[in-house]
């Protein structure tokens, strides 16, 4: 190669280092600011329905589902929806009933398909079974506080929104190298980049959590207007702005299970969300590659055979995103308390290779798996189509 051209290559991965060490320290600081700031507690605080689709049993299923029962909140509702009628989750909701009998719990079974999108599928059906008015769509793997619907509540009441979403960690079910990796992706590399997409104007909605009430959805053509969509999150926060009204980020973090006890099984999972972002926002998820400062301080070390000063590039670049990773564990501690997730320091160069490997995958193809089913990523203007079983 060309002396010239390798010097600007070199002179280009350091430089991208560099940009995303910035990009990792303007997230922590981001992080630290939101775990400070607190919003006024709700004072009107309308019965709700909390809708929970379910899909067979997981690691900790039981856990999250639970934390939604024994909630600070007068008065709310739970419907737990499966699509098969031997779907191991029954069970676990029967243990839910049990345990807490006192509580508004409902069972919804119904194998009605609505399209190709299975979860708002099961939305569509268990929506005659909620009672309440105002709905919070929330993952079945959700781990939340008991102030949750208080929270929500809060930011949903502000003048102009109509629609409340939520960050949210990652949770590793088990100490197996894979959760450790989809848990440090969610915890240090999504929820920062988050707040940073945020802070530069973006109003996205983050699926984990959706709260609006009935006349919003109606207002936005119901949950038929997601199920063409395999980004039905997206979709439901843009139809909400396009309606005039705000996507608020409420001042709770949750955290969410990382079930994946293989790497292959995280692979899959981190591709359907790359090949999904791609599809959506290609421009934004092509500079996504600019944050994996690790990666980019080592291919310095590659390019430059060595050089004592990438060497030192590249461990800076370490000590730096170490320093990213425990600010963020400290600003999220209060809020997450036992379910606080600390980073292992040595995880970090092995994370941002990975990420490379399934940023540079997604331009493979579209076809992501879901619940093992392959569906095509929405592109902007035609839904996704797809729903063939993977193998």
């Amino acid at each position: 190669m060309d002396v010239s051209i390798l010097d600007g290559l070199i002179v280009l991965t350091a430089a991208a280092a560099i940009a995303g060490l910035a990009q990792a320290l303007a997230g922590a600081i981001l992080v630290w600011r939101f775990a400070d700031r607190r919003s006024d507690r709700a004072t009107t605080l309308p019965p709700v329905t909390v809708l929970k689709p379910l899909y067979g049993d997981e690691p900790l299923l039981e856990q999250a589902l639970a934390t939604i029962c024994v909630q600070d909140y007068p008065d709310w509702q739970v419907v737990f929806g499966v699509q098969r009628a031997d779907d191991p989750a029954i069970a676990v909701v029967d243990r839910l009933r049990l345990r807490f009998p006192d509580r508004d719990l409902v069972l919804v079974v119904d194998p009605t398909l609505h399209g190709p999108n299975r979860k708002v599928g099961n939305l569509i059906n268990m929506l005659p079974s909620a009672r309440h008015d105002v709905l919070v769509i929330a993952d079945s793997d959700l781990h939340v506080r008991p102030d949750y619907l208080r929270r929500l509540m809060a930011t949903l009441n502000e003048p102009g929104v109509g629609l409340v979403t939520t960050l949210y960690a990652g949770l590793p079910a088990h100490r197996r190298l894979p959760a450790l990796l989809g848990a440090t992706q969610i915890t240090h590399g999504f929820l920062p980049s988050a707040l940073l997409a945020r802070g530069l104007g973006r109003r996205d909605c983050l699926g984990a959590t959706m709260c609006l009430d009935r006349a919003m959805l109606a207002r936005i053509g119901g949950f038929e207007a997601l199920v063409p969509h395999l980004a039905d999150d997206n979709v439901l926060g843009q139809l909400v702005r396009n309606a005039g009204f705000d996507v608020a980020l409420a001042d709770t973090v949750p955290s969410t299970t990382v079930p994946e006890a293989t790497v292959r099984a995280l692979f899959r999972h981190e591709m359907r969300w790359a090949r999904t972002i791609r599809a959506l926002e290609p421009v934004g998820f092509a500079a996504s590659i600019l944050q994996y400062g690790l990666f980019w301080a080592l291919m310095t070390v590659i390019l430059s055979s060595g050089a004592t000063w990438a060497w030192i590039l590249f461990l800076l670049s370490w000590v730096f995103r170490a320093v990213a990773a425990r600010a963020i564990d400290g600003a999220l501690s209060k809020e997450l308390g036992a379910l606080a997730f600390r980073c292992p320091v040595w995880l970090l160069p092995l994370r941002d290779l990975m990420s490379v490997v399934v940023f540079l995958a997604s331009h493979a193809g579209t076809t992501v798996d879901w619940r093992g089913h392959g569906m095509h990523a929405d592109t902007p203007g035609r839904p996704t189509t797809t729903t063939r079983p993977l193998p």
